[in-house]
């Protein structure tokens, strides 16, 4: 096989694709339209190093192992667009060249987290609640961010909100350090565990006694860490979480439209490491308080091709989903997405 493989290589020598991002470049592949062959897949791949990997060229005898796991994963992407009845698309991303396995660990995706957070008093929505809102179209979410290898996606998922909320409050933006938050809590007292995973409701506790230093006067290191506190650094500050009610999407959706983004968790399953675009849902995760296992920010929410859905930025780089974001099914608590939802009251300077 890896023979046959190296045959279609030489026969491609001399293929130097511009820089084009690769899923427009092998849409028609990718949508299971037209039929791929080895030759096809290999020259994606070929696009893909370009991409993804720093402009690398394809050597056999160095890459043959990453294209076959690529070549399968391809194989899946085709498979799953090629469904009509589907209501979201896999495409090729930085981990397309990754086993599963290679691609949970490449995130650290935690553990499942036990949430069990006590709703906070809720008070009444005056107005009516729009069908539709997405915060980014009033500039108020910050850009899309990559924890890399660190299962520190729940820092990512605080300082999201924290950023947009002081934004909404204050019409400034301030970008927060996620490290501080991997460094510095104690575990006992915040049940927070670094690279190891946490809840942002717990850091929003932690940010109300401690606060936040900036990410330039504390930047990530994506990796745990001596705590680097430093009490003269100007820092922002929160009077701690309000808690959601477990399971009430129609809260949710008040408060989203209303106050503003909110940090959010759910269960990433396999298929998610190579969500494209549309609504995704899935018939194998599942939607308990003990199943979260990723946090992330729910920015917005409406409705595409009849299928409600929770509009979420991710913190896996801009090269992963929608440019950093995602659909998500809204109204069935699609892998636990209503279960464990909280963000910070009264963002401000410290």
């Amino acid at each position: 096989m890896k023979a046959t493989i190296l045959i279609l290589f030489l026969a491609l020598a001399g293929f130097a694709s511009a820089f084009h991002a690769v899923n427009e470049n092998f849409e028609g592949f990718l949508k299971g339209k037209t039929l791929a062959s080895d030759n096809d897949i290999l020259k994606m791949y070929e696009t893909f190093l370009t991409q993804h990997r720093n402009g690398a060229s394809f050597e056999a005898n160095r890459d043959m192992d990453r294209f076959l796991i690529f070549r399968n994963n391809v194989r899946k992407i085709i498979a799953h667009n090629s469904n009509p009845d589907r209501s979201w698309e896999m495409g090729i991303n930085h981990l397309t060249d990754m086993t599963v396995q290679e691609q949970m660990e490449h995130y650290s995706v935690m553990e499942p987290q036990e949430c069990s957070a006590t709703a906070s008093p809720r008070s009444p929505v005056s107005g009516e609640i729009p069908d539709s809102f997405d915060w980014r179209d009033q500039e108020m979410v910050s850009p899309v961010k990559d924890q890399q290898k660190c299962g520190s996606c729940w820092t990512f998922s605080t300082t999201g909100a924290m950023e947009a909320h002081y934004k909404i409050a204050h019409g400034e933006e301030v970008l927060l350090s996620e490290q501080e938050l991997v460094d510095c809590p104690d575990a006992e007292v915040y049940d927070t565990h670094g690279c190891s995973g946490g809840l942002p409701s717990y850091a929003f506790n932690f940010i109300h006694d401690f606060g936040l230093e900036t990410e330039n006067d504390y930047p990530y290191r994506a990796h745990d860490h001596t705590c680097l506190y430093d009490k003269s650094k100007e820092r922002v500050t929160t009077d701690g979480p309000f808690n959601v009610t477990a399971g009430d999407e129609e809260q949710l959706k008040e408060i989203i439209a209303t106050v503003g983004p909110v940090s959010v968790a759910f269960q990433v399953v396999s298929d998610f490491m190579g969500y494209k675009s549309g609504v995704y849902s899935s018939a194998d995760c599942k939607n308990t308080q003990q199943d979260v296992n990723h946090a992330v920010l729910a920015v917005g929410y409406g409705t595409e091709d009849g299928m409600d859905y929770w509009l979420v930025k991710n913190s896996w780089s801009e090269s992963w989903g929608d440019e950093g974001y995602f659909k998500i099914q809204r109204g069935v608590n699609m892998c636990g997405i209503a279960m464990c939802n909280s963000y910070p009251l009264n963002v401000r300077r410290a």
